[in-house]
Formats: structure tokens, sequence, C-alpha cells
């Protein structure tokens, strides 16, 4: 048995079965999506998913899924499964299941009749191919395979629906066809490794509905298009490879690139190996960048996430490779002080506040990592960073007299706490946030460090007087003592609002913190009573009345959650690594209690890696983007730690 181990009496339990799914990305911004009974529940889902520019460079849907029917006896089994208005669910393919496993790559084992058929699926690395290989396992005699794809030929964020403007025609290729049902985008050739008809049958299977998509609350419902089935007959101990991809290749080479594509492959035998292999499905290497996704299925690479996701992500593999490679992409989109956190390059949104002080943090772990060139490669952009943050810059961002940073443009949300709803931020916190200007400290502290390394003697007579007044009046003006922690923003107008929420934790986290030991414990305290929980920390108290411990419900309700009392494990990194600074090797085993914790989840949501959010009220169901870069990075970042440092292994 794998690691990762699944109840086989529940795998025919779609209710078990469809809350679990699986991604794979090809590391150049492709990917396969689906659940582990081969049922798309979202629209995000597909099996062959591809970034398009000639439509904006956007991710599109091209294959959407495969119906298979094993032919044998006169009988015809069709293992696929698709979900139609009313539960109705036609094929039912997954009564057919005998077994699934997803060590290495995603295999599934059915029983029909009198065979036994595997399923194995792969999308190959910086390649747009998808590929899946069907054995027969136990057979009499020979059997037929009718495989039938279903074509979608659209956005990831939207949906289609039978059309005149659809080029339902194809044309044929080696052991195949190649279909492209619109201009603009590329020809999806999909060919088989052995010798094969293709039995042309256009058709549209009209309302095919996606569940998950209903619960958000969005539109459900879509309309595929299928050109036909391939037949191919096979025996006992016969492989078929079928290929999907954006280019035609030699059918005869499928098989042996399957091989040792498999042979690559990491398998996920342990939980650091899951989290690795996780790791690596973020990493974006495409058009001369190297991105890092926020999280799948929907999110693209935000400014904030890749900072923050980096460091944990490099523990993966290729370290300081990758720290380079990513910085060196992010530097050369800085402007006026700030990275965007969002939006194509042709529209970019610099709507961040912390994505730049974030960029500092990631520096700090860079040279920690080895990296001997931290200044002399990203020192004009550090000195940049700090130069517009004291002078000002775009959404009204500045330091004021007391050293602190100051922002009050009205509607925006510019720190990590940003969902809007209908035009108004949930969370606005315009003013003195805690963890910018801890962040901001941490920035100004270690620029000055580097600068004086390198003998930079401008920047420090310029800046060398602001640490000490930061600090000053960071504690003056966030330091409640009566109370016995931060408050989470003071502005103008509303004074301090002190709202218990885990941002205070980030102050205590960072390399540079202006809280005493004893002001440290504090804010571990309050937050341990108030935040924690075994899947993160809360975003609010349970104890404020604005707190909302469940994130369900259409856009609105969901985002009116997602920063008042949503559970986010990536707060974990800050929380565990102020308690070990704190409690030294005392509070090993707690942190360790903590981070391991999410062995659990292994096997739940997104099979082998942690999801966006959790409720804020138990059991913490998972929620959001079922593989979140951030979850991911900072749970492995305080393995490592927790390995280096204290000797922990397991």
């Amino acid at each position: 048995m794998g690691y990762i181990k699944f109840d086989k009496t529940k795998l025919v339990n779609l209710e078990y079965s469809l809350s679990r799914e699986i991604i794979r990305t090809n590391r150049a911004g492709s990917y396969t999506s689906t659940t582990i009974v081969n049922c798309n529940t979202r629209k995000y889902h597909g099996l062959l998913v591809c970034p398009v520019d000639e439509l904006g460079g956007e991710r599109h849907v091209l294959l959407s899924s495969l119906d298979v029917t094993v032919v044998n006896n006169e009988s015809s089994f069709n293992i696929g499964l698709r979900k139609y208005k009313g539960d109705f669910y036609n094929p039912r393919g997954h009564k057919y299941l005998e077994d699934f496993d997803i060590e290495i790559i995603p295999v599934t084992t059915y029983r029909v009749g009198s065979v036994i058929l595997k399923e194995e699926r792969l999308l190959v690395h910086y390649e747009e191919q998808y590929l899946v290989r069907y054995t027969i396992l136990e057979a009499g005699e020979p059997v037929k395979l009718q495989i039938r794809p279903f074509l979608a030929f659209r956005n990831i964020h939207h949906l289609t629906h039978a059309n005149m403007c659809a080029n339902t025609k194809v044309e044929y290729v080696q052991n195949g066809i190649k279909a492209r049902l619109y201009e603009g985008f590329p020809w999806l050739h999909m060919q088989l490794s052995n010798d094969t008809e293709f039995i042309p049958v256009p058709d549209w299977y009209y309302g095919v509905e996606y569940m998950e998509e209903q619960k958000r609350g969005y539109d459900y419902s879509e309309d595929l298009f299928t050109p036909g089935f391939f037949e191919v007959v096979a025996g006992e101990g016969d492989s078929v490879v079928f290929s999907a991809s954006t280019k035609e290749e030699k059918p005869s080479g499928f098989k042996t690139k399957f091989t040792k594509t498999v042979r690559a492959k990491i398998p996920r035998n342990s939980f650091k190996q899951c989290l690795q292999n996780a790791a690596q499905q973020f990493i974006e290497r495409r058009k001369g960048a190297t991105l890092i996704v926020a999280g799948y299925p929907w999110f693209g690479a935000w400014g904030r996430d890749t900072f923050i996701s980096l460091p944990g992500l490099a523990t993966a593999k290729h370290k300081l490779q990758l720290y380079t490679d990513v910085l060196d992409t992010q530097v050369l989109r800085l402007r006026k002080g700030l990275f965007p956190n969002m939006g194509s390059d042709e529209n970019p949104a610099y709507n961040s506040i912390d994505a730049p002080l974030w960029f500092f943090w990631a520096l700090q772990h860079y040279i920690k990592c080895g990296g001997k060139d931290a200044w002399e490669r990203y020192g004009e952009a550090a000195r940049s960073i700090i130069e517009f943050f004291s002078t000002g810059t775009e959404h009204t961002i500045r330091m004021r007299e007391n050293g602190l940073i100051y922002w009050d443009e009205p509607g925006k949300a510019l720190t990590w706490m940003d969902a809007v709803v209908n035009g108004v931020p949930v969370t606005p916190r315009q003013g003195y946030d805690v963890e910018i200007n801890a962040l901001w400290y941490n920035a100004v502290s270690f620029a000055l460090e580097m600068a004086q390394q390198a003998g930079d003697k401008l920047f420090t007579d310029r800046f060398g007087y602001l640490p000490a007044l930061i600090k000053k009046s960071f504690i003056e003006i966030f330091w409640d003592e009566r109370l016995g922690y931060l408050a989470d923003y003071v502005n103008d107008t509303e004074g301090a609002n002190t709202f218990v929420r885990p941002n205070m934790v980030i102050a205590a986290s960072l390399p540079y913190s202006m809280l005493s030991v004893e002001q440290m414990k504090k804010v571990l305290d309050v937050a341990e009573k108030n935040l924690l929980t075994p899947r993160g920390l809360r975003t609010l108290s349970p104890r404020n009345p604005n707190y909302k411990g469940i994130y369900a419900g259409g856009q609105e309700q969901r985002d009116s959650a997602y920063h008042q009392g949503t559970v986010w494990p990536w707060l974990l990194g800050p929380f565990c690594e102020a308690w070990l600074r704190v409690y030294g090797s005392q509070g090993v085993a707690k942190v360790e209690s903590i981070i391991y914790s999410f062995e659990e989840v292994m096997n739940e949501h997104g099979i082998s890696t942690i999801s966006e959010i959790y409720d804020g009220d138990p059991p913490h169901a998972p929620r959001g983007a079922v593989s979140q870069a951030w979850s991911v990075a900072e749970i492995l970042r305080i393995i490592e730690l927790l390995e280096k440092q204290y000797s922990v292994k397991r």
C-alpha cells in the first residue's frame, strides 16, 4: 500500500470520491485536473488545460474529459462519469471501480464483466501533452476499447454552449485526428500508440453540470462537443497509449515516452515528499519568465504570494536557481516601489502595499539558503523600494514623520486582507497596518545591514536613523499594555482597531522584530487562545461579533467570510517561527504537532497538497482552491526549520 490511502469500499460512493480532486501541472502553464473518479465537478477541471497566447495568455480547457467503453462478449461497459440535471449521472462508470492509487501518478483499476482494465494518466513536463495508458490486465479474449474525447475550447473562467460557430470538422493525422473548434486556438492532436479506427460521430452533449460551481453561486451547466470515437482492439497484457497534444507526434514513441516520464517522477510516499511534489507544481517557466502560481485551479501568479511562497517552495528543488529565476522575473516588473500583485503583463495591478516588503523577506531567506550576491543583484531594487516608500508612491502609500507607513486611499484594500464586496473592502484597514510596519522595519533594517557591508555610505547616511524611530513609533502606536497585544491597524479617524487578528503574529516572526520576547509571548498567547486551529490561524477571533465561521455560499457571502474568521494555513509559518523564537527547543513538540497534523489532509480535497483555506468553525472543512502555494510553502519551510535547527526527523 502507498502512503496515500483511500477506502476502497467508498470509492464507488460519489459523496466520498467527488470531494477529492487531483491537480498536476507541466511546470510551463498547463495543467490537468479532475476528481479521483474522473468526473469533472468544476468548470476549471479538464484533462488538458493550456495557456493560449493568441487569446491573452490565459488558460483554456481544450480536452475536457474522455469516455472509455469496454466492449466484451457483445456487452458494452462505459467507465466515464458525468453529471446532468437532477443529480442524474450518465454514464456511471464509477460502479466498475476496483482500486485507485496516486503514489507516483493517478492509477485507476476497473473491473468490467470479465475484463480488468488499468488506466494510468500523466501530463508531460514542459510540453502541452496529456497521456493515458490503458492496460488490459485480464481478459478471456481480445476486447475493443472505444475512446471518446469531449472538447470544450474555452477559457477556464467561462462555460461553453452548442453553437454554429464551432468548427466541428476534423483532420486526420497518423493514428488519429486533430481538431480546433475556433480560430485563435491551437490544434488539438488526438492520437493512439496502436493502429486505430476513428468513427466520426460529431455531436453535442447538452447540460453537463459542475456541482462545485453551483455551490459557489456561478453558472454551472455547459455543452461539450465530441467529434466521434476511436476504436482499438487489445488483448490480455496489451497496453494502449492515448495522447492529446498541441503538436503532432509519431505514435510509435508514445509508450516509451510514457514509461520514461513515469520513471522520472518522485513518489509521494511520505508527507514531505507529497509537499515537495506539490511545491513543484506551482513553478511556471514560460516565455523566459519564472513565475509562482498562487493556487490551482483558478489563481494566476500574484506578487505577494510569490514572495511569501518562494522560501518554502525553494526547499523542494533547485534552491538558489529558483530564487534567482523568480526574483529576476519580478524585479523587471518593479514600478515606483511596487510589484504587480495580479493581472497580465499588459494590464498589471499594482495594488499590494506588502508585496515589496515581503520581497526583502524573500531576499533574507535567499541569503540564508546560501545566496552570496543578494545586494549586488537586487540592491538597486531594494533601494528603490525604500526610496519610494519613504517619499511616497501610488495609492497614497507614504512614510510619515514618525517613520511609519501610512495609506488612506478610499475604497481600496491594499493589504493581504483584500476581499471586496460590492465595491467596498470587507476589511479596509486604511492607516497604519501592524504587519506592514513590521515588514517595513524588517526591510529597512536588512537593507541598511546589506548597504553597510557593501560600503554604500549614501544609503546608510540617509536612512540610518530610521530603525530606532520606527521602533519607538511602532510600540507607541500599536502596543496596548492593558490588552497585552498589538492593534491590528490605527488611523486618524478611528484610532486603534484592536480586533484580534493574526497580522500581529507576523510582527513577532520577522528576522528583525521590534518586540521584546515578553511581548512576543503575549501576542502568541492571544493568538493561540483565539486564532489557532489544527488547519491554521483564524483571521478573526470567534469572540468578535463580525466573526464568520463558515466559508460557503455565493461570492458575496464567501468574500464576507474570507478574512473574518476563515482559517489560513500559511499563517502557521509566522506563528510557528515566532513560537520557536520564544520557546526554543521547548517549543518544538508543539510546532511539530501543528505541522504534522496536515498529514491527515493528504487524501482529502486536493490530493497530496494543502488547500487555500478552511472553515473557522470545527471540523474546519477545506475550502477555496484545492492547492495553494503559500499553504504548501510555509508548512515545508517550517519542516525544514525543524530539521535543520532542531534535528527533527520524520
